[in-house]
């Protein structure tokens, strides 16, 4: 299987960065076909230009600025998303990748104004994510990355497609051992994509 695995965290020796690397690993060691996307790494540009907004429902010039990712997009079967959680949210790079890259004529069309969900090359997203606080103050404040990967996400993708997120809470209270039985869920995860 083609897998996408999209890491946003500008530190090497973090956490997330471990995950990330475990991730592509174990999917290589499967026999997957992994394109893995570290958008730090990159130097990825979350911003969207003035001149991509006025061409944003232009399917014929819009995905021109970030082409490369949007072709990587459409042959993926599977979607992995690493990522911390800041501020109840998505890190701004990889909001604005998700801005700049699922466009009209990607990720959806418009029919007489309605949207269309187009992204039914990918059958399944995982997402493996990290939290500074508990579930509970997490569940308080709407958990908008869980809402968005959960209906969102799931709405774009193919019909009946699966969206598994797994969650590590309380990063900032962490040890060894809670980091390691996290890894152990994700590493079960992906015997699953």
């Amino acid at each position: 299987m083609r897998v996408l695995v999209v890491h946003a965290h500008p530190v090497e020796e973090s956490f997330n960065a471990s995950l990330f690397r475990m991730t592509v690993d174990q999917l290589k060691a499967k026999g997957h076909a992994v394109d893995p996307v570290d958008l730090y790494a990159d130097g990825f540009n979350p911003v969207m230009s003035r001149d991509e907004r006025l061409s944003y429902h232009d399917t014929g010039t819009n995905r021109k600025p970030v082409e490369d990712y949007v072709d990587r997009l459409l042959r993926a079967e599977a979607l992995v998303l690493v990522y911390p959680v800041w501020n109840y949210g998505f890190p701004a790079i990889l909001k604005g990748w998700f801005d700049r890259v699922f466009l009209p004529g990607v990720s959806f069309g418009l029919v007489n104004g309605k949207v269309r969900p187009t992204l039914h090359n990918i059958g399944s997203i995982l997402v493996v994510t990290s939290y500074g606080g508990s579930r509970f103050r997490t569940w308080l404040m709407g958990d908008p990355p869980r809402r968005i990967a959960n209906r969102m996400l799931r709405a774009t993708i193919k019909p009946g497609g699966r969206v598994t997120y797994l969650a590590h809470y309380e990063m900032n209270l962490s040890t060894d051992q809670t980091r390691q039985a996290f890894m152990t869920r994700v590493e079960h995860a992906l015997d699953r994509i």
